[in-house]
């Protein structure tokens, strides 16, 4: 036998051999039952992750002596408006969002405007969920027994937000800003006795602190289903309509306070005052400049 043979049939054996045993060994290597399940099947052409693992960016920072002017602003935010529906989007509306984080102690719900009332575990379930007694009859027994029910806040009867936020001149940067503080969902009850429903917010967000967890919730959007907007992005960005009702000033009035409520055209006197506000801050920025 040709000892040529013998060599080259013994190489190739080792080699083979190697080539298994890095095969075995190999941790990198992966099969279709390695892969997680939740990769194989979804509900998509790829698992989505640039906004769950998205990372925002903090706020620049400012200093107080670069501050030369500051205006603080209260605005409600009708999510039944045409450019609001977003907010009632029904796979996941941004009241759900609000309760998820709270309740996972991401962020701190407070009572106040002023954050300076956090809100316990217990008061923020009294909030969202209401205890009540319902009768029921037991037939083996003959004897009628009261059942308790644990109802879940319905995020419908949400239908507006108020947002408070600063409007201020920076120096250093020559520019007109705005920082949103904070948000709260609007609660409408009906009170026996009263003509109109009682209006007072539910609880108040630091935005933020929401922020960062707010940029890793995509937001739904009519026209492409994987636009990669956030809600953080949307709400920095102002992609929303609102409406001042009130400006910070001596008297801490709002905009109703100034007109007769009674009036037919109170309503509409509101909202004039609030577009004319906005147009008087627009004014300030602009006579800024000299041209």
């Amino acid at each position: 036998m040709n000892i040529k043979w013998i060599k080259t049939g013994l190489l190739s054996i080792v080699t083979l051999g190697s080539v298994s045993l890095n095969a075995q060994t190999d941790p990198t290597q992966m099969t279709e039952s390695s892969i997680p399940s939740e990769d194989i099947y979804i509900d998509d052409i790829v698992p989505r992750r640039m906004i769950s693992e998205n990372i925002v960016l903090p706020y620049e920072p400012v200093r107080e002596a670069d501050i030369a002017w500051e205006k603080r602003m209260w605005r409600i935010i009708d999510t039944r408006e045409k450019i609001n529906l977003v907010w009632r989007a029904e796979e996941e509306p941004f009241f759900n969002i609000l309760k998820e984080m709270i309740l996972n102690g991401d962020i701190t719900a407070f009572e106040d405007e002023k954050f300076k009332t956090p809100l316990t575990g217990e008061e923020v379930e009294s909030k969202l969920y209401k205890i009540d007694t319902i009768p029921s009859f037991d037939y083996e027994t003959y004897q009628e027994k009261i059942e308790v029910v644990k109802n879940t806040l319905d995020w419908r009867s949400i239908k507006k937000y108020r947002i408070k936020e600063i409007w201020y001149f920076d120096e250093e940067a020559s520019m007109m800003k705005n920082r949103i503080l904070g948000i709260a969902p609007i609660m409408e009850e009906e009170v026996e006795g009263l003509d109109r429903p009682l209006v007072y917010p539910l609880f108040w967000v630091y935005y933020p602190e929401a922020r960062q967890y707010l940029g890793k919730k995509r937001v739904k959007n009519d026209d492409n289903d994987i636009a990669p907007m956030s809600w953080a992005d949307l709400i920095d960005n102002r992609f929303f309509n609102s409406i001042i009702y009130k400006r910070s000033n001596v008297l801490d009035y709002k905009v109703e306070d100034y007109f007769d409520p009674k009036s037919d055209t109170a309503n509409m006197d509101i909202l004039l005052q609030s577009e004319k506000i906005k147009q008087e801050l627009f004014n300030f920025e602009h006579d800024l400049w000299e041209y």
